[in-house]
């Protein structure tokens, strides 16, 4: 599939935390038609809608360790550098605590700085690494899935594999319902992007309103020129006669 998804206000922030499923929404929902551009959700504890990014403890973490206190040290100076706006030094801060001691958390805010400096192959690498130590982080498969669409090769079809499986892990997350339906959309499954495009409108994502309507003409216009074609056919006389 070479359709291009427009998934700006798509990927989800850096975080502080393995622990919390906030997300960094610096920017929500995908349109489609236009290339992907919106920053990735981060994972730190920020506030519940603007930026949100990762905690450093995860479950068997130990201040016991020197070498974990500054990998989580790093994390969190890493996030407070992305906060101020430099990805670049955040990045670093990112890399050293990654090489310290790998986490979920780590390599999603990694990922994180990669999707904003335009690194989408390091980007996707290190949201497939969070993903195989925490298989269950919606946010982690809504991001893979956006880096996706925007990678000098667009992957539609394993964009739409991870928000298939983000919407399993959370089904009531309206952006993750109404980016699905756009990549259904442009990928051309025009019944189950309505679906979900409707989902997001009943999540409170009031813009759905019009992807419905938009969706629902697609759809009653390609029944058309199948009935339009079934006509024509039945109209041809038949040679045998």
């Amino acid at each position: 599939m070479s359709a291009r998804v427009a998934l700006s206000h798509f990927v989800r922030a850096a975080r502080t935390t393995a622990l919390q499923s906030s997300r960094t929404c610096l920017s929500r929902p995908l349109n489609i038609a236009a290339r992907a551009h919106g920053p990735p959700r981060v994972k730190a504890s920020l506030s519940t809608s603007a930026q949100r990014w990762a905690t450093s403890t995860t479950p068997n973490s130990s201040a016991v360790n020197p070498a974990e206190v500054e990998a989580m040290q790093c994390l969190e100076e890493g996030t407070q550098k992305l906060e101020e706006g430099d990805v670049q030094a955040a990045k670093e801060l990112y890399k050293r605590s990654v090489d310290i001691k790998k986490t979920a958390s780590s390599l999603f805010n990694l990922g994180v700085t990669h999707y904003h400096l335009k690194e989408y192959d390091d980007a996707i690498a290190a949201w497939k690494e969070a993903i195989a130590l925490q298989p269950t982080s919606a946010d982690a498969h809504t991001n893979l899935a956006s880096a996706y669409i925007v990678s000098a090769v667009s992957r539609p079809d394993l964009a739409l594999h991870h928000l298939r499986v983000a919407a399993s892990l959370a089904p009531e997350d309206a952006e993750i319902a109404f980016n699905l339906a756009a990549v259904l959309e442009a990928c051309g499954f025009l019944e189950e992007s309505l679906e979900h495009y409707k989902r997001a409108k009943d999540f409170g994502v009031a813009r759905a309103e019009m992807h419905i309507r938009n969706v629902g003409a697609k759809i009653l216009g390609r029944k058309l020129k199948e009935a339009e074609a079934e006509t024509a056919q039945a109209d041809k006389p038949d040679p045998a006669a």
